[in-house]
C-alpha cells in the first residue's frame, strides 16, 4: 500500500508540473508569440517522413491590427460564433455535436449490414464527425497536444482552455489563433494563407475572399486541392451573410 501511495503522489505531483508548465507557458504567450505548435512540428515530422526530405513551413506572424476585420468575423461566424461571450467551451455547441454524431453513428451502424454484397476490399464510408470546440478549445489542442481522442487529452484541453480564457484576452487568443492555425499544406497562419491563395497581405483580405479561407479552416488540405468547389463557394457565401453579427473582441 505504501509503495502504490508513493506512485499516486508522484503522478499527482508530475500532474501539478505539468500544469505549472502550461501556466508558465501560456502566461509569457501575453506578450510573446509562440515560436511554433505542437500540431505544427508534427506536420513537420509528417511531411519530412513522407516526402523524404525537410518542408519548410509558411507562417509569418503578423499583428492583430495586422489581419482584416473581414478574416475575424469571418472566422468568428464559421468556427464559433459565441467566442466573446463564452469561457472557453459552448456546452451547448458541444451537447449538438454529441447528438449529431451519435445519430450519424446510428445510421452507420444500420447500413453496414444492409450491404452484405458489396465489392471486396471496399470499406463502408465512416460516419461524418462533427465537431463543437470553440476557437480557445482548437488553440489548446493545436498550441500543446497531440491528434489522438483520449479522455485523458480532451480533459487535459479543457484544462489549458481554462488557462487561456484567464490568462490571455479575447483578441490575443484569436490573435495567436489565426496566426498558427493551419490552412494548407505546409501553411499556417493569416498572412501565408492570403499570400498563398490571393496574392495579397492578410490586412486586405476582402469579406468574401475571408469567408472562403474560414470555410476551408476544418479540412484545409482537402479543399486546398479544390479551389473551384461548389460546396467552398456556397458555404463561403452562407458565412459572408452571417458576418456582420459577428462580434470582435
Amino acid at each position: 500500500m505504501k509503495t502504490l501511495a508513493r506512485w499516486l503522489g508522484l503522478l499527482v505531483v508530475a500532474f501539478l508540473a505539468l500544469q505549472l508548465y502550461f501556466v508558465a507557458r501560456i502566461a509569457a504567450m501575453a506578450v510573446v508569440a509562440p515560436q511554433s505548435t505542437s500540431f505544427q512540428r508534427s506536420e513537420a515530422w509528417r511531411l519530412a517522413n513522407e516526402k523524404g526530405t525537410s518542408l519548410r513551413l509558411r507562417q509569418q506572424w503578423v499583428a492583430y491590427n495586422q489581419i482584416s476585420d473581414n478574416l475575424k468575423r469571418a472566422v468568428i461566424a464559421s468556427e464559433d460564433d459565441g467566442f466573446t461571450n463564452h469561457e472557453g467551451v459552448d456546452w451547448d455547441a458541444l451537447e449538438k455535436a454529441w447528438e449529431k454524431n451519435a445519430k450519424a453513428e446510428a445510421r452507420a451502424a444500420k447500413q453496414a449490414p444492409a450491404k452484405p454484397n458489396a465489392p471486396s476490399g471496399k470499406t463502408p464510408k465512416p460516419p461524418k464527425i462533427v465537431g463543437g470546440s470553440t476557437i480557445t478549445q482548437q488553440l489548446s489542442k493545436n498550441l500543446f497536444l497531440s491528434g489522438e481522442r483520449t479522455l485523458v487529452r480532451k480533459g487535459q484541453e479543457l484544462v489549458l482552455t481554462v488557462l487561456l480564457e484567464n490568462l490571455l484576452s479575447k483578441q490575443r487568443i484569436l490573435e495567436i489563433y489565426l496566426n498558427s492555425v493551419e490552412w494548407g499544406e505546409g501553411i499556417f497562419g493569416a498572412e501565408a494563407a492570403a499570400q498563398q491563395y490571393y496574392r495579397k497581405p492578410a490586412s486586405q483580405l476582402s469579406a468574401y475572399e475571408s469567408a472562403r479561407l474560414a470555410v476551408m479552416l476544418p479540412r484545409p488540405r482537402h479543399y486546398e486541392k479544390l479551389p473551384n468547389s461548389g460546396y467552398l463557394a456556397n458555404r463561403a457565401g452562407v458565412i459572408t451573410g452571417r458576418m456582420g453579427d459577428a462580434q470582435l473582441p
